[in-house]
């Protein structure tokens, strides 16, 4: 059994940063795929961006070139950056976990196993 728990969510004006944190305990870290997904209210969860086991990464359209994925597996820990943050990026933030061996999808909200319990992240104008 997996448990994450996210956490830096919270307010920031357009333009601003934030930096997501994900710790992860009860399993072998660094055998894990680790996905970001976000809600908006009254909309479906949506991919935002996953790094592999062996560190692929990988991003939606939306936030290409302004959020970076990475993960410590030191530390159990997989990181959003997020620059130039836009009020369309606010929405609650979710990680997950899955395992990263015999093929995946990592754009797939059904293909995660463990999820956090998510982190407000809100964007004003």
């Amino acid at each position: 059994q997996v448990q994450l728990v996210e956490s830096g969510g919270g307010l920031v004006q357009a333009g601003g940063s934030l930096r997501l944190s994900c710790a992860a305990s009860g399993g072998t870290f660094s055998n894990y795929n680790m996905g970001w997904f976000r809600q908006a209210p009254e909309k479906g969860r949506e991919f935002v961006a996953a790094i592999s086991w062996n560190r692929n990464t990988y991003y939606a359209d939306s936030v290409k070139g302004r959020f970076t994925v990475s993960r410590d597996d030191a530390k159990n820990t997989v990181y959003l950056q997020m620059n130039s943050l836009k009020p369309e990026d606010t929405a609650v933030y979710y990680c997950a976990s899955q395992w990263g061996f015999g093929g995946y999808e990592v754009t797939n909200s059904h293909r995660y196993d463990y999820w956090g319990q998510g982190t407000q992240v809100t964007v004003s104008s």
